[in-house]
């Protein structure tokens, strides 16, 4: 949600915020936003070199990349002020329309059907899934709420069942980074396996012998 309030607060800048409306203390602060210094960087690929000037600003731990998303989010907040109501209200009508306890259409895998559904009050989806005819009681076999409990970002891509229904595998992005680790769950159980692959990108397929996971690997991910 905090997300659509972002992207529908830059563009009231565009919208409702016409310069000639503005006080002039606002006019000044929208003339000198932050600027992040310029320090080269050449990134080779394939015989090709490609200058990255704002290359610095990957290093999540360093103060002063810290310190000027500080400054931008400052800047935006008080370029932003005038228009606080009118972010309020547009935000709360776009949630007014989301259906809260929706769920998705069944689809059949093997003698299986698998759908995701959501209840009021909660913001991640519950997958489940129905033996034999969709009549059938309800296994819920991954509920990202419990999952996301203490996160301050959660998403997941999968859960993939395997050949034999037994396992499923799904991949958690904690950082918001799209890098994902990869966790199994052992459905007879209800037990989030040991066994885990970090760095992926969430894309995943189970092998026909049920046993092995094709994946691939983050192009962001930290390398050993």
């Amino acid at each position: 949600m905090t997300d659509m309030k972002h992207i529908y607060a830059f563009l009231l800048i565009l919208f409702v915020l016409p310069s000639n409306s503005m006080p002039a203390e606002k006019e000044n602060i929208m003339q000198k936003p932050p600027t992040a210094k310029i320090i080269p960087h050449s990134l080779e690929k394939h015989g090709d070199i490609r200058t990255d000037n704002y290359y610095w600003l990957n290093e999540r731990t360093n103060p002063e990349v810290i310190d000027y998303l500080k400054a931008e989010n400052t800047y935006t907040e008080e370029v932003m002020k005038p228009t606080k109501g009118l972010q309020e209200k547009l935000f709360n009508e776009m949630k007014s329309k989301i259906k809260k306890d929706d769920s998705s259409v069944p689809y059949r895998l093997g003698n299986y059907h698998y759908y995701r559904r959501y209840e009021e009050g909660k913001e991640y989806p519950i997958h489940c899934r129905k033996k034999g005819s969709i009549e059938s009681p309800e296994e819920i076999i991954l509920d990202v709420n419990e999952l996301a409990k203490n996160q301050a970002y959660y998403r997941i891509a999968g859960p993939e069942p395997d050949i034999q229904h037994d396992v499923i595998a799904f991949a958690a992005d904690t950082t918001g980074r799209r890098i994902y680790t990869i966790y199994f769950k052992d459905l007879k159980t209800g037990k989030i396996l040991d066994e885990n692959i970090p760095g992926a990108t969430g894309s995943m397929e189970w092998a026909n012998d049920g046993k092995n996971l094709f994946y691939t690997r983050s192009p962001c991910a930290p390398t050993a």
